[in-house]
């Protein structure tokens, strides 16, 4: 019954654009609002969050949640999560987060639904850390392994000045192009436009 009540659902969201959004233990999680709020902004759009637990010190799981949005009945929810995306997005992504991608740990919701994603769904990683921590050889080595092995896309860091004060390369990408990607990937179009 569960299964056949979430293809149901599914086949009702055929005319939708699914966007799922990982958030991990980087204060960028603390943009995740606001791409979730944008994204919502553009014609068909559905958006589920999933949060590690780290990621929420940073933000107010209701602010991600939009009241009648899409509900995942399957109790392998990692399996349907990856069934229902047309696009992933994990933005920000830890340096832990990272390097558990490209070790192939499946310690949480977030990572083993990354590890049974089918390789055609357009995956983006959005690496968001200290210069330090981006700069040590072994993240060299997690962001050859994740786009060359994995073949997900890595966008970014950007360079600025950091939450923790320190100037550099390490930020994530500002949230507006993160979502420019989804819009230009699915070619959406803005509720608003005529």
């Amino acid at each position: 019954m569960v299964k056949s009540q979430f293809i149901a659902e599914k086949e009702r969201l055929l005319d939708h654009h699914r966007v799922l959004l990982i958030t991990t233990g980087s204060v960028a999680s603390i943009k995740a609002p606001l791409i979730v709020a944008e994204l919502l902004q553009y014609r068909n759009v559905k958006v589920e969050v999933v949060a590690t637990k780290e990621s929420l010190a940073f933000y107010d799981r209701a602010d991600v949640v939009k009241a009648g949005s899409y509900k995942i009945g399957d109790p392998i929810l990692h399996i349907e999560l990856r069934r229902w995306a047309d696009i992933v997005l994990v933005a920000p992504c830890s340096a832990n987060t990272l390097s558990k991608i490209a070790h192939g740990l499946c310690d949480n919701l977030a990572t083993s639904l990354l590890r049974a994603l089918a390789p055609t769904t357009p995956t983006y990683i959005f690496p968001a850390m200290n210069t330090l921590m981006y700069e040590h050889p072994l993240t060299a080595e997690h962001v050859r392994v994740v786009r060359d092995v994995v073949r997900y896309q890595i966008v970014g860091p950007i360079g600025k000045n950091l939450a923790c004060g320190d100037v550099g390369l390490g930020a994530m990408t500002e949230w507006f192009d993160v979502v420019k990607i989804v819009v230009n990937q699915m070619k959406l179009t803005r509720k608003d436009d005529k």
